[in-house]
């Protein structure tokens, strides 16, 4: 197995580092003795078995392969051939959450699209009650206050300015369940629109942006000050999917993606990126890994319908969708509409295709993503005390079993 950060890949050089770096993550291929010891909804603890202590543990997880924590995706909408932003009921939304959970993502964030004013308030009603359900981990806006002219595949008829009212509203309808909203930071009303996100305790992710770096740093700044002022989930802003959705870089227009990439550096903004092969080259994956600060990466999917389908037509809010060799895009343009894998693969390709450290591409899709939602406490990682979410899988990164609160997830 191929990590980038290991000069020495021995299976003792690599699990002694992994221990050192205090990961959340065992591997029974590099520590041949990993045990997680569950009770209830629990890991009561987890580390070599010759070191356990005496215990009265329901169930013991113990694995050929890798051992990871539950995934966590913060940016996703939908799967298993049903979309969020086109569902009219919860119990068919959960047919979209539980094809992700099969693979691997025990905690998701639903992602709707930009849509008039009543069907967002209907959509969010219904994710709502699957938050309170415990069913999704939290509710994700892209839109509508976003730029026309990178709107990728969200329709630009409903795209529109700033209304913090609405944002508040909406926070209202998700019950506390609104976790983060995309904002262009130079649509009209963007200020507002960050601090009543704040307000509602919502994070607001920089994206869908034809703005300059200087607007894009000053809402970097003034989102993470109205979050350390509001004690948001996090007091740091996202950037939605770096550089999806953005003006490309130039040397005589940094645009605003060179200047996330400067604020996840400074630790100041977390990057999405989707590190599924389509939406970025490899070694895009790469540089954005090497340039962040520790912890300033969340790797998500974007996906769609399609994830886990085979190729054909699908829906993304009001727009049509072609998959074709499973890339989707909107049909009869060249727009990427949204991807099609699930989180555990898109942390296989930045290990096998990037190059990325094994140990930072699993804490980008688990305990990164958890901070963010201010659930680090109760995701994201395999320490004592964190839900029982738990993924079984092989040396390549295919899963093989998962648990979710201790419990055993079909297949």
């Amino acid at each position: 197995m191929r990590t980038a950060a290991h000069p020495d890949h021995s299976p003792a050089a690599v699990s002694a580092d992994l221990a050192l770096r205090g990961t959340a993550l065992l591997e029974r291929g590099l520590v041949p003795d990993a045990l997680v010891l569950v009770s209830g909804q629990d890991i009561i603890w987890s580390g070599p078995s010759a070191h356990a202590p005496e215990h009265t543990a329901e169930d013991t997880v113990q694995h050929e392969g890798l051992i990871l924590p539950g995934l966590v995706d913060l940016h996703c909408h939908g799967g298993g051939g049903v979309s969020f932003p086109d569902s009219t009921s919860s119990q068919e939304m959960l047919t979209a959450v539980l094809e992700h959970r099969r693979h691997g993502t025990t905690s998701l964030v639903a992602s709707l699209v930009t849509a008039d004013g009543a069907t967002l308030r209907d959509r969010v009603g219904d994710l709502a009650q699957l938050a309170a359900d415990g069913e999704i981990a939290a509710i994700h806006l892209e839109g509508p206050f976003l730029s026309v002219a990178r709107c990728g595949a969200q329709n630009p008829e409903h795209i529109t300015a700033g209304d913090a009212d609405l944002v508040r509203e909406l926070a209202q309808l998700a019950g506390g369940a609104l976790a983060t909203m995309t904002v262009a930071p130079e649509a009209e009303g963007a200020d507002a629109v960050i601090e009543a996100l704040a307000e509602v305790g919502a994070i607001p992710s920089l994206g869908h942006t034809d703005g300059s770096s200087a607007q894009m740093t000053h809402a970097v700044a003034l989102a993470g000050d109205q979050l350390r002022r509001e004690h948001g989930r996090s007091a740091r802003p996202t950037a939605t999917h770096l550089f999806n959705g953005m003006r490309p870089i130039h040397h005589r227009d940094p645009g605003p993606a060179l200047a996330a990439l400067d604020a996840a550096a400074r630790a100041d903004l977390v990057v999405e990126i989707i590190a599924d092969g389509v939406h970025l080259d490899a070694r895009t994956v790469a540089h954005v890994f090497a340039l962040a600060a520790e912890d300033c990466v969340v790797l998500v999917t974007d996906a769609m319908a399609a994830a886990g389908m085979p190729d054909g037509q699908y829906s993304l809010g009001s727009l049509d969708v072609t998959v074709t060799a499973g890339v989707a895009t909107l049909t009869g343009g060249t727009s990427i509409a949204g991807g099609t894998a699930h989180l555990l693969e898109v942390v296989r390709f930045a290990v096998l295709e990037a190059g990325v450290d094994l140990v930072r591409a699993v804490r980008a899709a688990s305990v990164v993503p958890a901070t963010v939602l201010g659930q680090q406490d109760r995701l994201g990682s395999l320490e004592p005390g964190r839900r029982a979410d738990i993924v079984l899988a092989d040396t390549d990164l295919q899963p093989v079993a998962v648990l979710r609160g201790g419990q055993r997830v079909d297949a």
